[in-house]
């Protein structure tokens, strides 16, 4: 019979949850998506990421993270991101706060763009 003392359970409980904790917040969200699915004047969600298109083929990517308590900016109307969560508002032509608790404004990703696709990059 295998037994496992104190000590080698902590040390396995720790490491599980580091490599756990590294591989969930470690990395940026990474996403692509076709110019033609980002309205002009609007944005789109995808994979964590606010695609929006200010103007005609300029793009912008931000963070679908609010950066006043962490939830999930869930509400686009035309170039403006509400967080639900304690409605604060951003302006997606430069991440802004326009209304709410909030103070910081969006994490704003570097865009690619080959005319066809879009994606956020590390800015």
């Amino acid at each position: 019979m295998n037994t496992c003392s104190r000590r080698m359970f902590l040390l396995g409980t720790a490491t599980t949850f580091a490599g756990a904790y590294l591989a969930a917040c470690g990395k940026e969200p990474s996403a692509e998506i076709a110019a033609t699915e980002i309205p002009v004047g609007s944005a789109i969600m995808v994979d964590k990421v606010i695609f929006a298109q200010p103007t005609e083929g300029e793009f912008k990517a931000y963070s679908q993270t609010c950066p006043h308590q962490g939830s999930l900016i869930t509400k686009i109307d035309g170039m403006t991101a509400t967080c639900t969560s304690h409605f604060t508002s951003y302006d997606l032509a430069d991440g802004s706060v326009i209304d709410g608790p909030g103070t910081k404004p969006l994490t704003e990703y570097g865009v690619e763009s080959d005319g066809t696709t879009v994606k956020n990059v590390s800015a």
